[in-house]
């Protein structure tokens, strides 16, 4: 076997086309766009790149088959805020063959390690967490846009290898041809009704408005969570320009207190319901086939992708009103189906929302973690404290009586 470092347009290719050949026999996979794929690698696509580093191999057999690829990154944003300064490896894929799967773990260990990494997760993006992030190890089914999808016979190499699960990804579906549970769509009228609340969906044509308002949602909402790390305006202007082609702005809401920014629900038609014809290209013809597709009405499932609430609103309802908000425009569109995806394990919080919706069990993914000294105590990922309302409630006084 061979393993090649990707340094050219040629290898750049191979990289995108050994997935092609890996799942050429699975009727689930859907391909990601190549483009897209090839931006995350990207200086000048990716501004993670001006924050971290990050390189790719293809792994060829004796005869020249390709038969995997990985690609292994650091976050240096992040890295050293573990107790084992932590990288990445993700974009995994191999054949049904332990020893090639060990060939593509050891190159990024040994290039990890070499940048005083001491651990890695995977498989994970070089980017942020809402795409291309856990190894599928139950519910094996069409992924929805951006979530990522592998082979069943993955979980033991990853686990043969010395990774141990770092957390549990939950996914859970809404079936939107059945009402919500009433005592949910009760709490979500009731608030929506409370003086000086109200709520809007996304307007791209305000959209560095809408920019900055999620930016100060995500930073007071996720502060408390594990190894945060404030999000810029440009990895969101970089989301943008990568959602433009599928984004419906009925499905993007915003909730304001007294004209505070308190809460967002960012949700998107599943355009890998689309994107299954078009094998990762989008030249001008995938183009034509992708708006045929589009408008066709082929589109009929939603991936919510990320929602999120100030700590202080928190137990306020805001979450179901938001919910129920984009809930309408489902049904109007008639629409059939939500995926929820992903919660952690170290979010009850979100967990119990989704039941609180009537969501049912869709798919499970696993972070994993390999810590490089194996006697070094393994510790999985903190859950979010219960009580991060009450924290920046007393954050708040702080600041004000100093």
């Amino acid at each position: 076997m061979h393993l090649i470092e990707v340094t050219n347009a040629s290898t750049r290719q191979q990289f995108l086309d050994t997935a092609r050949i890996i799942y050429q026999n699975d009727s689930f996979w859907v391909c990601p766009i190549d483009a897209e794929i090839d931006g995350i690698f990207d200086p000048y696509k990716n501004n993670f790149h001006q924050h971290g580093e990050a390189t790719r191999w293809i792994l060829k057999s004796d005869d020249g088959a390709l038969i995997g690829r990985v690609a292994a990154f650091i976050n240096h944003k992040k890295a050293t805020n573990f107790e084992q300064p932590t990288g990445g490896m993700g974009f995994f894929e191999c054949i049904n063959d332990k020893k090639a799967a060990f060939l593509l773990m050891d190159a990024c260990r040994e290039w990890l390690s070499a940048r005083g990494m001491e651990a890695m997760d995977g498989p994970i993006n070089f980017g942020e967490n809402d795409n291309f992030w856990g190894l599928l190890v139950d519910g094996f089914m069409q992924p929805a846009i951006g979530m990522p999808y592998n082979h069943s016979y993955y979980q033991a190499f990853f686990e043969e290898y010395g990774f141990k699960k770092y957390f549990e990804q939950i996914s859970n579906h809404v079936d939107i041809t059945k009402p919500l549970p009433e005592r949910f769509a009760k709490i979500a009228d009731w608030v929506a009704q409370k003086e000086g609340y109200r709520f809007e969906h996304l307007k791209l044509n305000e959209f560095e408005k809408y920019a900055n308002d999620f930016i100060d949602i995500y930073n007071e909402g996720w502060k408390f969570h594990e190894n945060f790390v404030p999000m810029n305006k440009q990895t969101i202007m970089e989301s943008l320009e990568k959602m433009k082609p599928i984004i419906d702005e009925q499905f993007i809401w915003y909730a304001y207190v007294n004209n505070n920014p308190a809460g967002f629900v960012v949700a998107l038609p599943d355009a890998n319901q689309v994107l299954k014809h078009l094998n990762g290209k989008m030249d001008t013809w995938a183009k034509i086939k992708f708006l045929y597709y589009k408008w066709s009405g082929s589109v009929n499932r939603l991936r919510v992708v990320i929602m999120g609430v100030k700590p202080e609103y928190q137990k306020s309802g805001l979450e179901s009103a938001l919910i129920m908000n984009v809930y309408r425009i489902l049904v109007k569109k008639k629409y059939k189906e939500v995926e929820l995806s992903w919660v952690g394990d170290f979010n009850p919080k979100m967990r119990a929302l989704h039941e609180s919706v009537g969501a049912t069990f869709a798919k499970m993914h696993y972070t994993y973690r390999c810590l490089f000294n194996e006697t070094a105590e393994f510790k999985r990922s903190t859950i979010i404290a219960r009580d991060t309302k009450e924290k920046a409630i007393a954050e708040k006084k702080q600041a004000s009586t100093t």
